[in-house]
Protein backbone atom coordinates (compact mmCIF):
# COMPACT_ATOMS: atom_id res chain seq x y z
CA UNK A 1 0.00 0.00 0.00
CA UNK A 2 1.23 3.49 -0.83
CA UNK A 3 1.61 6.21 1.82
CA UNK A 4 -1.59 8.04 2.54
CA UNK A 5 -3.90 5.06 1.98
CA UNK A 6 -4.65 4.67 5.68
CA UNK A 7 -5.42 8.33 6.30
CA UNK A 8 -7.59 8.63 3.18
CA UNK A 9 -9.46 5.43 4.09
CA UNK A 10 -9.90 6.56 7.68
CA UNK A 11 -11.41 9.85 6.60
CA UNK A 12 -13.87 8.12 4.26
CA UNK A 13 -14.96 5.50 6.79
CA UNK A 14 -15.23 7.89 9.73
CA UNK A 15 -17.33 10.29 7.66
CA UNK A 16 -19.80 7.64 6.52
CA UNK A 17 -20.20 6.39 10.10
CA UNK A 18 -20.67 9.92 11.40
CA UNK A 19 -23.38 10.61 8.82
CA UNK A 20 -25.09 7.26 9.47
CA UNK A 21 -25.15 7.94 13.21
CA UNK A 22 -26.46 11.49 12.69
CA UNK A 23 -29.36 10.28 10.55
CA UNK A 24 -30.08 7.64 13.21
CA UNK A 25 -29.48 4.78 10.79
CA UNK A 26 -27.20 3.19 13.39
CA UNK A 27 -26.65 3.82 17.12
CA UNK A 28 -22.89 3.62 16.68
CA UNK A 29 -20.34 1.34 15.07
CA UNK A 30 -16.85 -0.10 15.25
CA UNK A 31 -14.74 -0.74 12.15
CA UNK A 32 -11.42 -2.52 11.82
CA UNK A 33 -9.52 -2.84 8.54
CA UNK A 34 -6.23 -4.60 7.88
CA UNK A 35 -4.19 -4.85 4.70
CA UNK A 36 -1.06 -6.69 3.64
CA UNK A 37 0.85 -4.07 5.67
CA UNK A 38 -1.05 -4.66 8.92
CA UNK A 39 -3.69 -2.56 10.69
CA UNK A 40 -4.86 0.23 8.37
CA UNK A 41 -7.73 1.76 10.30
CA UNK A 42 -9.68 1.21 13.48
CA UNK A 43 -12.36 3.52 14.81
CA UNK A 44 -15.51 3.69 16.89
CA UNK A 45 -18.28 6.14 16.09
CA UNK A 46 -21.45 7.11 17.90
CA UNK A 47 -20.91 5.54 21.28
CA UNK A 48 -19.20 2.12 21.68
CA UNK A 49 -16.81 3.05 24.53
CA UNK A 50 -14.65 -0.07 24.28
CA UNK A 51 -13.86 0.23 20.58
CA UNK A 52 -12.76 -3.02 18.97
CA UNK A 53 -13.43 -4.85 22.27
CA UNK A 54 -17.12 -3.90 22.35
CA UNK A 55 -19.25 -7.05 22.17
CA UNK A 56 -21.91 -7.41 19.47
CA UNK A 57 -24.55 -10.00 18.59
CA UNK A 58 -23.12 -11.07 15.24
CA UNK A 59 -26.23 -13.02 14.14
CA UNK A 60 -25.60 -14.61 10.73
CA UNK A 61 -21.87 -13.92 10.87
CA UNK A 62 -22.06 -17.10 12.97
CA UNK A 63 -22.60 -19.00 9.71
CA UNK A 64 -19.03 -18.76 8.34
CA UNK A 65 -17.79 -20.10 11.69
CA UNK A 66 -20.10 -23.07 11.20
CA UNK A 67 -18.69 -23.37 7.68
CA UNK A 68 -15.15 -23.57 9.04
CA UNK A 69 -16.19 -26.20 11.60
CA UNK A 70 -17.78 -28.32 8.90
CA UNK A 71 -14.78 -27.99 6.59
CA UNK A 72 -12.39 -28.95 9.38
CA UNK A 73 -14.34 -32.17 9.86
CA UNK A 74 -14.47 -32.76 6.11
CA UNK A 75 -10.69 -32.45 5.99
CA UNK A 76 -10.43 -34.96 8.85
CA UNK A 77 -12.71 -37.43 7.03
CA UNK A 78 -15.38 -37.31 9.75
CA UNK A 79 -18.04 -36.12 7.32
CA UNK A 80 -18.40 -35.38 3.60
CA UNK A 81 -20.05 -32.54 1.73
CA UNK A 82 -22.33 -34.91 -0.17
CA UNK A 83 -23.39 -36.82 2.93
CA UNK A 84 -27.17 -36.93 3.40
CA UNK A 85 -28.13 -34.89 6.46
CA UNK A 86 -30.15 -37.93 7.57
CA UNK A 87 -26.86 -39.71 8.29
CA UNK A 88 -26.49 -37.38 11.29
CA UNK A 89 -30.12 -36.48 12.01
CA UNK A 90 -32.20 -39.53 10.95
CA UNK A 91 -35.48 -37.60 11.03
CA UNK A 92 -34.41 -35.83 7.81
CA UNK A 93 -34.82 -39.00 5.77
CA UNK A 94 -37.60 -39.14 3.14
CA UNK A 95 -38.47 -35.44 3.25
CA UNK A 96 -41.36 -33.84 1.37
CA UNK A 97 -41.54 -30.73 -0.81
CA UNK A 98 -44.44 -28.26 -0.57
CA UNK A 99 -46.31 -27.45 -3.80
CA UNK A 100 -48.81 -24.59 -3.77
CA UNK A 101 -52.30 -25.50 -4.94
CA UNK A 102 -53.70 -23.63 -7.91
CA UNK A 103 -55.97 -20.85 -6.66
CA UNK A 104 -54.73 -21.44 -3.14
CA UNK A 105 -53.95 -17.81 -2.46
CA UNK A 106 -50.82 -15.70 -2.64
CA UNK A 107 -47.58 -16.87 -1.06
CA UNK A 108 -47.66 -16.08 2.63
CA UNK A 109 -51.37 -15.19 2.62
CA UNK A 110 -54.65 -17.05 2.89
CA UNK A 111 -57.91 -17.28 4.73
CA UNK A 112 -57.53 -16.49 8.38
CA UNK A 113 -53.83 -15.80 7.93
CA UNK A 114 -53.19 -19.53 7.59
CA UNK A 115 -51.14 -19.11 4.43
CA UNK A 116 -51.59 -20.61 0.96
CA UNK A 117 -52.96 -24.12 0.56
CA UNK A 118 -50.41 -26.68 -0.57
CA UNK A 119 -49.82 -30.37 -1.00
CA UNK A 120 -46.56 -32.28 -0.75
CA UNK A 121 -44.56 -34.49 -3.07
CA UNK A 122 -41.51 -36.61 -2.22
CA UNK A 123 -38.14 -34.89 -2.43
CA UNK A 124 -36.32 -36.17 -5.50
CA UNK A 125 -33.21 -36.72 -3.41
CA UNK A 126 -32.11 -36.29 0.17
CA UNK A 127 -30.78 -32.94 1.29
CA UNK A 128 -27.02 -32.94 1.86
CA UNK A 129 -24.47 -31.10 3.96
CA UNK A 130 -23.53 -29.16 0.82
CA UNK A 131 -27.17 -28.13 0.29
CA UNK A 132 -27.31 -26.64 3.78
CA UNK A 133 -23.96 -24.84 3.41
CA UNK A 134 -25.08 -23.26 0.12
CA UNK A 135 -28.72 -22.44 1.02
CA UNK A 136 -30.01 -24.73 -1.72
CA UNK A 137 -31.84 -27.20 0.55
CA UNK A 138 -35.26 -25.50 0.62
CA UNK A 139 -35.43 -25.92 4.42
CA UNK A 140 -37.19 -22.92 6.02
CA UNK A 141 -36.15 -20.75 3.08
CA UNK A 142 -38.86 -18.10 3.23
CA UNK A 143 -41.93 -19.91 1.91
CA UNK A 144 -44.32 -22.58 3.16
CA UNK A 145 -41.42 -24.28 4.94
CA UNK A 146 -40.95 -21.26 7.22
CA UNK A 147 -44.61 -21.22 8.14
CA UNK A 148 -44.74 -24.92 8.85
CA UNK A 149 -41.54 -24.70 10.91
CA UNK A 150 -43.32 -22.27 13.23
CA UNK A 151 -45.72 -25.06 14.13
CA UNK A 152 -42.85 -27.01 15.72
CA UNK A 153 -41.00 -24.01 17.16
CA UNK A 154 -38.25 -24.13 19.77
CA UNK A 155 -39.55 -24.37 23.33
CA UNK A 156 -37.98 -23.26 26.58
CA UNK A 157 -34.47 -24.56 27.22
CA UNK A 158 -34.41 -27.08 24.37
CA UNK A 159 -31.07 -27.94 22.78
CA UNK A 160 -30.19 -28.64 19.15
CA UNK A 161 -30.66 -32.36 19.82
CA UNK A 162 -34.10 -31.74 21.34
CA UNK A 163 -35.49 -29.46 18.66
CA UNK A 164 -33.96 -30.20 15.27
CA UNK A 165 -35.47 -33.68 14.76
CA UNK A 166 -38.88 -31.97 14.58
CA UNK A 167 -37.72 -29.99 11.54
CA UNK A 168 -37.39 -33.26 9.67
CA UNK A 169 -41.18 -33.30 9.39
CA UNK A 170 -41.34 -29.83 7.83
CA UNK A 171 -41.79 -29.74 4.03
CA UNK A 172 -39.10 -28.10 1.92
CA UNK A 173 -39.82 -25.00 -0.17
CA UNK A 174 -38.41 -26.56 -3.37
CA UNK A 175 -36.60 -29.60 -4.69
CA UNK A 176 -33.08 -29.68 -3.24
CA UNK A 177 -30.43 -28.02 -5.38
CA UNK A 178 -32.81 -26.36 -7.83
CA UNK A 179 -32.55 -22.79 -6.54
CA UNK A 180 -30.91 -20.56 -3.93
CA UNK A 181 -33.05 -19.24 -1.08
CA UNK A 182 -31.71 -18.06 2.24
CA UNK A 183 -32.36 -20.31 5.21
CA UNK A 184 -31.95 -17.64 7.85
CA UNK A 185 -31.60 -19.96 10.82
CA UNK A 186 -32.78 -23.54 10.37
CA UNK A 187 -30.24 -24.70 7.77
CA UNK A 188 -27.17 -23.72 9.77
CA UNK A 189 -28.73 -24.80 13.05
CA UNK A 190 -28.95 -28.26 11.50
CA UNK A 191 -25.29 -27.99 10.46
CA UNK A 192 -24.34 -27.19 14.05
CA UNK A 193 -26.03 -30.43 15.06
CA UNK A 194 -24.22 -32.29 12.27
CA UNK A 195 -20.93 -31.02 13.73
CA UNK A 196 -21.99 -32.21 17.18
CA UNK A 197 -22.76 -35.72 15.95
CA UNK A 198 -19.68 -36.00 13.72
CA UNK A 199 -17.28 -34.65 16.36
CA UNK A 200 -18.87 -36.10 19.48
CA UNK A 201 -18.87 -32.67 21.18
CA UNK A 202 -21.52 -30.01 21.91
CA UNK A 203 -21.06 -27.30 19.32
CA UNK A 204 -20.14 -24.57 21.79
CA UNK A 205 -17.31 -26.72 23.13
CA UNK A 206 -16.10 -27.67 19.64
CA UNK A 207 -16.08 -24.04 18.53
CA UNK A 208 -14.22 -22.87 21.63
CA UNK A 209 -11.58 -25.60 21.65
CA UNK A 210 -11.00 -25.94 17.93
CA UNK A 211 -11.55 -22.37 16.65
CA UNK A 212 -11.83 -19.62 19.25
CA UNK A 213 -8.99 -20.71 21.56
CA UNK A 214 -6.73 -21.43 18.59
CA UNK A 215 -7.29 -17.95 17.16
CA UNK A 216 -7.24 -16.06 20.46
CA UNK A 217 -10.94 -15.15 20.11
CA UNK A 218 -11.36 -14.69 23.85
CA UNK A 219 -14.58 -12.65 23.62
CA UNK A 220 -16.63 -14.88 21.30
CA UNK A 221 -19.41 -16.80 23.02
CA UNK A 222 -22.93 -18.10 22.57
CA UNK A 223 -24.32 -16.89 25.90
CA UNK A 224 -21.94 -14.73 27.92
CA UNK A 225 -22.89 -13.39 31.30
CA UNK A 226 -24.05 -9.79 31.40
CA UNK A 227 -21.09 -7.75 30.29
CA UNK A 228 -20.61 -3.96 30.41
CA UNK A 229 -18.90 -4.21 27.01
CA UNK A 230 -22.07 -5.55 25.34
CA UNK A 231 -23.54 -3.12 22.82
CA UNK A 232 -27.27 -2.34 23.08
CA UNK A 233 -29.48 -3.91 20.43
CA UNK A 234 -31.83 -1.58 18.53
CA UNK A 235 -34.49 -1.71 15.85
CA UNK A 236 -35.87 1.09 13.75
CA UNK A 237 -39.32 2.17 14.97
CA UNK A 238 -41.76 5.02 14.40
CA UNK A 239 -39.87 7.23 16.82
CA UNK A 240 -36.40 6.29 15.63
CA UNK A 241 -34.12 3.67 17.15
CA UNK A 242 -35.79 1.57 19.84
CA UNK A 243 -34.06 -0.84 22.21
CA UNK A 244 -34.94 -4.51 21.81
CA UNK A 245 -34.29 -7.73 23.67
CA UNK A 246 -32.22 -10.70 22.60
CA UNK A 247 -33.95 -13.14 20.22
CA UNK A 248 -35.89 -15.90 21.98
CA UNK A 249 -33.62 -18.69 20.72
CA UNK A 250 -30.80 -17.32 22.88
CA UNK A 251 -31.92 -19.53 25.74
CA UNK A 252 -28.60 -20.64 27.22
CA UNK A 253 -28.91 -24.19 25.86
CA UNK A 254 -29.49 -23.80 22.12
CA UNK A 255 -26.30 -23.21 20.13
CA UNK A 256 -27.74 -21.62 17.01
CA UNK A 257 -25.45 -22.03 14.03
CA UNK A 258 -27.68 -19.69 12.10
CA UNK A 259 -27.12 -16.70 14.36
CA UNK A 260 -26.32 -17.33 18.02
CA UNK A 261 -22.81 -15.98 18.58
CA UNK A 262 -21.60 -12.77 20.17
CA UNK A 263 -18.17 -11.40 19.33
CA UNK A 264 -16.01 -8.30 18.93
CA UNK A 265 -14.36 -6.60 15.97
CA UNK A 266 -11.02 -7.53 17.51
CA UNK A 267 -11.95 -11.22 17.69
CA UNK A 268 -13.66 -11.52 14.34
CA UNK A 269 -10.67 -9.90 12.70
CA UNK A 270 -8.61 -12.90 13.81
CA UNK A 271 -11.11 -15.18 12.10
CA UNK A 272 -11.02 -13.13 8.89
CA UNK A 273 -7.23 -13.00 8.84
CA UNK A 274 -7.06 -16.77 9.31
CA UNK A 275 -9.20 -17.22 6.19
CA UNK A 276 -7.11 -14.67 4.28
CA UNK A 277 -3.98 -16.60 5.29
CA UNK A 278 -5.38 -19.86 3.94
CA UNK A 279 -6.38 -21.42 7.27
CA UNK A 280 -3.48 -20.31 9.49
CA UNK A 281 -2.86 -17.50 11.99
CA UNK A 282 0.15 -16.82 14.19
CA UNK A 283 1.64 -20.24 13.53
CA UNK A 284 -1.58 -22.14 14.32
CA UNK A 285 -3.28 -23.90 11.42
CA UNK A 286 -6.98 -24.74 11.63
CA UNK A 287 -7.23 -26.40 8.23
CA UNK A 288 -5.50 -26.50 4.87
CA UNK A 289 -5.28 -23.74 2.29
CA UNK A 290 -6.92 -25.94 -0.35
CA UNK A 291 -9.88 -26.50 1.97
CA UNK A 292 -10.21 -22.74 2.47
CA UNK A 293 -10.11 -22.32 -1.31
CA UNK A 294 -12.98 -24.81 -1.71
CA UNK A 295 -14.99 -23.09 1.05
CA UNK A 296 -14.59 -19.63 -0.48
CA UNK A 297 -15.10 -20.56 -4.15
CA UNK A 298 -18.43 -20.25 -5.95
CA UNK A 299 -20.57 -23.34 -5.26
CA UNK A 300 -23.94 -21.76 -6.11
CA UNK A 301 -23.40 -19.54 -9.20
CA UNK A 302 -25.27 -16.33 -9.94
CA UNK A 303 -27.08 -18.21 -12.72
CA UNK A 304 -28.92 -20.28 -10.12
CA UNK A 305 -32.42 -18.90 -9.52
CA UNK A 306 -32.40 -16.73 -6.42
CA UNK A 307 -28.83 -15.41 -6.65
CA UNK A 308 -28.14 -11.75 -7.60
CA UNK A 309 -26.03 -11.00 -10.67
CA UNK A 310 -22.30 -11.00 -10.10
CA UNK A 311 -22.48 -12.66 -6.68
CA UNK A 312 -22.26 -16.40 -6.21
CA UNK A 313 -22.33 -18.28 -2.94
CA UNK A 314 -19.67 -20.55 -1.51
CA UNK A 315 -19.82 -22.92 1.44
CA UNK A 316 -21.22 -20.45 4.03
CA UNK A 317 -20.02 -17.18 2.43
CA UNK A 318 -21.02 -14.85 -0.42
CA UNK A 319 -18.43 -14.70 -3.20
CA UNK A 320 -18.04 -11.83 -5.69
CA UNK A 321 -17.89 -13.58 -9.05
CA UNK A 322 -18.25 -10.56 -11.36
CA UNK A 323 -17.60 -7.11 -9.84
CA UNK A 324 -19.01 -5.29 -12.89
CA UNK A 325 -22.28 -7.24 -12.86
CA UNK A 326 -22.50 -6.68 -9.10
CA UNK A 327 -21.86 -2.91 -9.55
CA UNK A 328 -19.04 -3.24 -7.07
CA UNK A 329 -15.42 -2.22 -6.67
CA UNK A 330 -14.72 -5.42 -4.75
CA UNK A 331 -12.20 -7.72 -6.40
CA UNK A 332 -13.42 -10.94 -7.98
CA UNK A 333 -13.08 -13.65 -5.35
CA UNK A 334 -13.88 -11.35 -2.41
CA UNK A 335 -15.92 -13.28 0.14
CA UNK A 336 -17.71 -12.66 3.44
CA UNK A 337 -21.14 -12.35 5.04
CA UNK A 338 -23.35 -10.11 7.17
CA UNK A 339 -25.55 -10.31 10.24
CA UNK A 340 -29.17 -9.29 10.75
CA UNK A 341 -28.26 -6.69 13.39
CA UNK A 342 -25.83 -4.79 11.16
CA UNK A 343 -22.52 -6.68 11.47
CA UNK A 344 -20.53 -7.30 8.28
CA UNK A 345 -17.16 -8.61 7.13
CA UNK A 346 -15.36 -9.14 3.87
CA UNK A 347 -12.04 -10.64 2.81
CA UNK A 348 -10.44 -9.50 -0.46
CA UNK A 349 -7.68 -12.03 -1.28
CA UNK A 350 -6.42 -10.02 -4.26
CA UNK A 351 -5.87 -6.79 -2.33
CA UNK A 352 -5.09 -8.68 0.90
CA UNK A 353 -7.70 -6.75 2.89
CA UNK A 354 -10.02 -7.76 5.72
CA UNK A 355 -12.79 -5.35 6.67
CA UNK A 356 -14.97 -5.68 9.80
CA UNK A 357 -18.04 -3.52 10.55
CA UNK A 358 -19.89 -3.96 13.84
CA UNK A 359 -23.13 -2.23 14.76
CA UNK A 360 -26.45 -3.29 16.31
CA UNK A 361 -29.13 -2.05 13.94
CA UNK A 362 -29.89 -3.52 10.54
CA UNK A 363 -29.03 -1.09 7.73
CA UNK A 364 -27.93 -2.57 4.42
CA UNK A 365 -26.90 0.80 2.97
CA UNK A 366 -24.27 1.31 5.68
CA UNK A 367 -22.77 -2.05 4.74
CA UNK A 368 -22.62 -1.11 1.05
CA UNK A 369 -21.15 2.30 1.88
CA UNK A 370 -18.51 0.66 4.06
CA UNK A 371 -17.39 -1.65 1.25
CA UNK A 372 -17.31 1.22 -1.21
CA UNK A 373 -15.35 3.50 1.13
CA UNK A 374 -12.63 0.88 1.53
CA UNK A 375 -12.39 0.00 -2.14
CA UNK A 376 -12.63 3.59 -3.39
CA UNK A 377 -9.71 4.49 -1.15
CA UNK A 378 -7.71 1.69 -2.79
CA UNK A 379 -8.76 2.77 -6.28
CA UNK A 380 -7.85 6.37 -5.48
CA UNK A 381 -4.48 5.09 -4.32
CA UNK A 382 -3.80 3.53 -7.69
CA UNK A 383 -3.60 -0.04 -6.43
CA UNK A 384 -6.50 -1.36 -8.49
CA UNK A 385 -6.49 -1.54 -12.26
CA UNK A 386 -9.28 -2.01 -14.74
CA UNK A 387 -12.19 -1.53 -12.35
CA UNK A 388 -13.17 2.08 -13.09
Amino acid sequence: MMPGFGSRLGERVDELLRVAAERRAIPGAVVTIVSRDGLVHESAAGGPPDGARTMFRIASMTKPIIGVAVMMLVEEGKLHLNDPVARYVPEFRDMKVAVAQAGGGARGAGAGGAGPRFYTVPAEREITVRDLLTHTSGLASGGVSNREAQRVALKGKESLADYLPRLGGVPLDFQPGTRWAYSAQAGFDVLARVVEVASGQPFDRFAKQRIFDALGMKDTFFYPAENPRMATLYRRGEKGLEKQNNPGFMNGAYFSGGGGLMSTAEDYLQFGQMLLNGGELNGKRLFGSKTVEVMTSVAAPDTLPGRPRGEGYGLSVRVVSDPIARSSFMSAGTFGWSGLFGTHFFVDPEERIVGILMTQTADQQVRVDFENAVMHAIVGNGTLAGTH
